[in-house]
C-alpha cells in the first residue's frame, strides 16, 4: 500500500491543533470532507488514529507514532518537489540558512568565486524553523544554533560564543561589566525555562505556587527585544546577536557561568553532494 501524501498532510494539520474544525478551516475544506479522508487513512493503515469526544479531540497511540514519523516525510517530499523544480527550470542553486547575528558573507562568497556556474542565496532563518528549512528543502546548509534535534542531519562544529542577558536600560543589573545566573533568578525570563536550564533550576518565579506566565511566541528577535525593553522581562542571547541589534533602551551584560552558545553547520544527512564538504571547509576557516 502506497501511502497518500495528502492523507498524511491532513491528518498532521489535525494532530497539530487536535480540533477537525480549526483544521479543516486551515486547510481550506469541510470539515466533513477532513473527517472522511481521516477515516480513509485510519482504514488504509488499519489502526485508529485519533480518539474523539465531545470535549477532545486526541490522539492514540498509533497517532503519535504516525505524527513522528509524519512529518519528517512530508518535509522530504517538499525538499524532493523544490529541488526538482530548480532542476527543471535549469536553475543550479545552493541556498544557505544563518541564524541572527551570525555573517556568513565572507564563505558565501568564496564558494561563489569557486564555482561561477552556481547560484549561491542566502535565507535568515530563526529558533523555530533552522533545522525545518534544511528538512524541506527552504535551505540546502544552514549555520544553526545548538541545541537542535540532530536527526536525519550531518551536523559540523564550526564555533562558540559567551551569552549575555538583555536587560531594560534602566535595569539594576545594566552596566555591570559581567553577572552570574543567580544575579537573574528573581527575574522574568522572557524564554521558554528549558533554553537556560540554568536559570529554570534556582528561579524563584518557578517555584511558587501557581503557573508561570506563558512565555510569549516570538518570530523575530526584534520582537523579543521589544519585550525587553518595555520592561515585561529579561532574556539571554549569544554574544553575536546582542552585537548585531544594539539600542539604547536595552543593555547586555555578559552572563560569566552559561556554557557557550555553539554554532554549528548542518546539511540533510541523506545527500552526498560534494558542495556539502566543500562549503563546510570554507566556513571552517573564517
Amino acid at each position: 500500500m502506497d501511502v497518500d501524501l495528502r492523507k498524511l498532510r491532513y491528518f498532521v494539520a489535525v494532530a497539530d491543533r487536535l480540533h477537525f474544525g480549526r483544521a479543516a478551516e486551515a486547510l481550506h475544506i469541510a470539515q466533513p470532507v477532513l473527517s472522511r479522508q481521516i477515516r480513509a487513512l485510519e482504514e488504509e493503515l488499519k489502526a485508529q488514529l485519533f480518539v474523539r469526544s465531545r470535549r477532545a479531540t486526541e490522539l492514540t497511540p498509533a497517532g503519535e507514532q504516525l505524527l513522528a514519523d509524519a512529518v519528517p516525510l512530508l518535509a522530504a517530499a517538499e525538499a524532493l518537489r523544490r529541488r526538482v523544480g530548480h532542476a527543471a527550470r535549469g536553475a543550479r542553486t545552493f541556498t544557505v540558512g544563518f541564524m541572527p547575528g551570525l555573517i556568513v558573507t565572507p564563505a558565501v562568497r568564496e564558494l561563489r568565486e569557486r564555482h561561477s556556474e552556481l547560484t549561491v542565496e542566502v535565507v535568515r532563518t530563526t529558533w523555530d524553523d533552522q533545522t525545518a528549512a534544511i528538512h524541506d528543502g527552504r535551505v540546502d546548509i544552514g549555520y544553526v544554533r545548538l541545541p537542535i534535534d540532530q536527526r536525519g542531519l550531518k551536523v559540523e562544529p564550526l564555533t562558540s560564543e559567551p551569552r549575555v542577558a538583555a536587560l531594560p536600560a534602566g535595569h539594576r543589573l545594566a552596566g555591570k561589566e559581567a553577572i552570574t545566573i543567580a544575579d537573574l533568578a528573581d527575574e522574568h525570563l522572557l524564554q521558554d525555562p528549558d533554553a537556560v536550564p540554568e536559570w529554570r533550576d534556582i528561579a524563584t518565579e518557578l517555584r511558587r505556587p501557581g503557573r508561570r506566565r506563558p512565555a510569549p511566541v516570538f518570530h523575530a528577535v526584534e520582537e523579543k527585544l521589544e519585550h525587553v525593553a518595555g520592561g515585561h522581562g529579561v532574556a539571554v542571547l549569544p554574544l553575536s546577536v546582542a552585537t548585531f541589534y544594539t539600542r539604547p533602551d536595552v543593555a547586555y551584560v555578559q552572563v560569566t557561568d552559561l556554557p557557550p552558545n555553539q554554532v554549528c553547520l548542518a546539511w540533510d544527512s541523506t545527500r552526498r553532494s560534494p558542495l556539502f564538504a566543500e562549503f563546510a571547509a570554507i566556513a571552517a576557516a573564517f
